[in-house]
């Protein structure tokens, strides 16, 4: 939004404030004075609809330097509204509609320097001491269409000026004086268009209170046809004026000849004309008696020439054109200026040619073949025109023998030849805005100051060792050029290009650059090139960046595309990315050495084997209870227990177990019992596990094939790692409340405590806790009852008769 209204006040805000603390609030649609920061050094408040400003509107900005309320429609201002600008320097107050000028608006800016009343209907000015006070006043413009009057007290107070601006095309009385007073006089411009018209005897008297010797004179919209008309010049001449310029001119040609009788012998050294309508054919040569010597230099800008096909030579103006120095002929379509013509400008040094209709024809007619006719010229400027042919020009020059500025720039050139010949003397050189490619040798070598912006150059080849300043603006380099070509270069402007980045080292090949503009271009914002330039734009090196840091705008990376390259911050995992995933695959592989370890530490890696197991077995779990409960599935199970025991102990599983369940005696032998004993088969993992089959599946294989599962339990077992590795998956798969199978048979060797289980098998050490399990016994008198006892487990219960 470019404003708020305040809550407290309903007078509008305005944020538009930048970092220098100027607030640009014009057009904003305001209708009152907004509010902005008290700290605001210059408020831009033109083009909007404010239409008064109030005692409190301002209060508070006491350091506000620059205020403009331009083109807004004040009718009020409070006689205090500008008190506390006490170090206000520049007021703008024009395009309003202020009827009256009140003294008390100023009388407490002591500090102001420029004011600008232009274009307020106030009619008269002087009844009253407005800029009474103003010692510092250096700049100031009045008047409008609706002056009328200018009484003798109008300028009290003001003690001298660097500008003053008049608008009295209507003024209609004026009191002799009233301009008088301020001395030294800087620079005067009048618009007196009905003072010349009607009455001369008022323009004579305003011209004669502001005309001194070296005070230029400008005077605008002035229509001047007929010998009366000229009258009022005589008051310049009197005073001989030596500056004078025509703004907005109409004139005749009796009128002109009327002119140069009446400046005939003073000292006009700059006679300019811009915007100047000629009714006549040209034929001045009635005044060629008269004396111009002191002229030095003649402007024209802007000609319309009403009849020119019977506009005549200008061969008969030798008396005119002999002495300046300077003739600049701009933006008048001019075609051709003829060799004999030309040849009349026997003193020329500056010639200016600009903005007209020249082509390689016909400057080759204005510049007599290059037979060096304009032998003292120095300066030739002829940019605008339809040139196309550079060799054309270079060729037209060289025998111009003094000529060091050479500017033929926004002309047609598309190609360089690779050589061409050039005036030794030639210093500086514009080609600036053509459509230019390459660079070729064809650049004199003698150049100090070369122009080349705006062409479609894409790098730059030419060593050219006297060069102290190129500039390469508006092309399309990738890269700056190499600094070995320019051992003198002191300064490069190289701005919207599309440079990504340069560095120190690139620098550094310029042994003495001082100033470089490179901004406005496509930066990549790499971590090297961000360090280098917020390193170069706080000092630090030879190279000063003089287009501000403003102008460094990265273009990538797109996160940072459109901030400012001196305000861009980059962590060090950007910048110091091969360290940095160095160091943390450092860390990563430290941290993951230290959790394996306090894994290993914890049982982790067991827990995980488990849940494994157990996703496993609860899968099959289904299938393991459906054999069991179904009687017709006993054929599927092969075994009739399943026999977890230690290496240690396989002497008594091989000697005792296996031989009583599996081989058994008769009966009748030992035992009341006259049956003899049904032998069990059991599953032993030494002879029955599958050999290259996955522990894991073995044991899950065995345990779905038996009906029960015997464990041998003693130290031995405890501390044998492949039985902690079977128990740790039986374990697992067999008290798993999922899984519905029985409880598991266990037979203690030896003495052994729940304490003596691993804690990590807590459903065994509770089972321990809860459920019967078989001792072995050392009596030989015993051992029958074991076996009968464990037979009976084995077959669920059944009893041997």
């Amino acid at each position: 939004m470019r404003s708020r209204y305040s809550a407290d006040t309903g007078r509008p805000s305005c944020n538009r404030c930048d970092r220098r603390l100027s607030c640009d609030c014009s057009r904003g649609g305001f209708t009152r004075v907004p509010m902005v920061t008290d700290r605001a050094l210059t408020l831009d408040l033109s083009f909007n609809n404010i239409t008064e400003v109030t005692d409190v509107d301002l209060t508070g900005h006491e350091q506000l330097r620059a205020l403009s309320l331009h083109g807004n429609r004040l009718v009020v201002i409070d006689p205090s509204a500008f008190n506390s600008l006490w170090s206000l320097e520049e007021l703008d107050l024009s395009d309003n509609q202020l009827t009256a000028l009140d003294p008390r608006w100023f009388s407490k800016l002591g500090a102001l320097q420029q004011l600008n009343l232009l274009n307020n209907p106030y009619s008269c000015i002087g009844s009253a001491p407005v800029f009474d006070g103003l010692v510092r006043l250096r700049r100031l413009a009045f008047g409008g269409p609706a002056l009328r009057e200018i009484q003798r007290g109008a300028l009290s107070g003001v003690s001298q000026l660097e500008e003053l601006t008049v608008h009295a095309n209507n003024l209609t009385r004026y009191e002799s004086g009233a301009l008088a007073y301020v001395w030294p006089l800087g620079r005067v411009t009048l618009s007196l268009h009905g003072p010349f018209l009607t009455d001369r005897a008022l323009a004579s008297s305003v011209l004669a209170d502001v005309s001194y010797p070296e005070t230029p004179m400008v005077l605008e919209d002035l229509y001047l046809i007929g010998n009366e008309s000229v009258k009022p010049f005589y008051e310049t001449a009197k005073r001989r004026v030596r500056y004078i310029t025509f703004r907005n001119l109409f004139i005749s040609d009796e009128t002109i000849v009327r002119l140069l009788v009446v400046v005939n012998g003073v000292p006009v050294i700059s006679f300019i004309v811009d915007n100047v309508t000629l009714t006549g054919e040209g034929r001045w040569e009635r005044a060629n008696w008269t004396d111009h010597r002191a002229v030095d230099e003649f402007v024209v800008r802007n000609v319309v020439v009403l009849d020119v096909f019977k506009f005549v030579s200008f061969l008969q103006l030798q008396f005119l054109l002999q002495y300046p120095r300077k003739v600049s002929v701009i933006n008048s379509k001019a075609f051709v200026l003829p060799c004999p013509t030309s040849s009349l400008l026997m003193n020329l040094q500056y010639f200016d040619l600009s903005d007209n209709l020249l082509t390689d024809m016909t400057l080759t007619e204005t510049l007599c073949n290059g037979n060096g006719t304009l032998k003292d010229l120095r300066v030739l400027n002829v940019s605008g025109n339809a040139l196309k042919s550079l060799s054309t020009v270079s060729r037209l020059v060289t025998k111009l023998r003094k000529l060091t500025h050479l500017d033929i720039s926004r002309t047609d050139y598309s190609f360089m030849p690779q050589s061409c010949p050039w005036p030794s003397t030639l210093r500086h050189l514009n080609i600036s805005g053509a459509k230019l490619t390459t660079v070729t040798p064809c650049l004199p070598t003698t150049l100090e100051v070369l122009d080349l912006s705006n062409n479609d150059l894409k790098d730059f080849t030419v060593a050219l060792p006297s060069l102290r300043e190129l500039h390469l603006s508006g092309n399309k380099f990738l890269r700056l050029p190499p600094g070995n070509l320019f051992l003198n270069l002191q300064a490069l402007t190289i701005q919207s290009n599309t440079l990504n980045m340069f560095d120190r080292s690139d620098l550094q090949s310029y042994k003495r650059l001082s100033n470089l503009q490179a901004g406005q271009n496509k930066f990549v914002c790499s971590c090297d090139f961000v360090a280098f330039l917020q390193s170069t734009i706080k000092g630090d090196g030879d190279v000063q960046l003089t287009d501000g840091e403003e102008s460094y705008v990265c273009d990538s990376p797109l996160y940072l595309q459109g901030e400012q390259v001196g305000q861009v911050h980059l962590s060090v995992v950007v910048c110091h990315r091969v360290l940095f995933v160095s160091v943390s695959c450092g860390v990563a592989l430290f941290v993951g050495v230290l959790l394996c370890i306090l894994l290993w530490r914890l049982h982790a890696f067991w827990y995980i084997k488990m849940t494994w197991a157990w996703l496993k077995a609860k899968h099959s779990s289904r299938r393991r209870q459906r054999l069991r409960d179904d009687p017709s599935s006993d054929a599927l199970l092969t075994f009739d227990a399943f026999v977890s025991y230690s290496e240690r102990d396989a002497t008594w599983v091989e000697n005792f177990l296996v031989p009583e369940l599996e081989e058994p005696s008769e009966a009748g032998e030992n035992s009341m019992n006259p049956r003899p004993l049904q032998p069990l088969t059991l599953c032993l993992h030494k002879r029955d596990f599958l050999p290259g089959q996955w522990i894991v599946d073995n044991i899950m294989s065995a345990m779905e094939r038996s009906r029960r599962t015997v464990f041998i339990l003693s130290e031995n077992f405890v501390q044998s790692d492949w039985c902690r590795y079977e128990l740790d998956f039986s374990h697992f798969w067999l008290f798993d409340g999922d899984a519905g199978g029985d409880p598991a048979i266990l037979i203690l060797l030896e003495p052994l405590s729940k304490d003596d289980i691993p804690k990590r098998f807590c459903k065994l050490r509770k089972l321990m806790s809860s459920t019967t399990y078989l001792e072995w016994p050392q009596e030989e008198e015993r051992r029958e009852e074991f076996w009968r006892s464990l037979r009976n487990a084995l077959r669920g219960g059944e009893e041997d008769d």
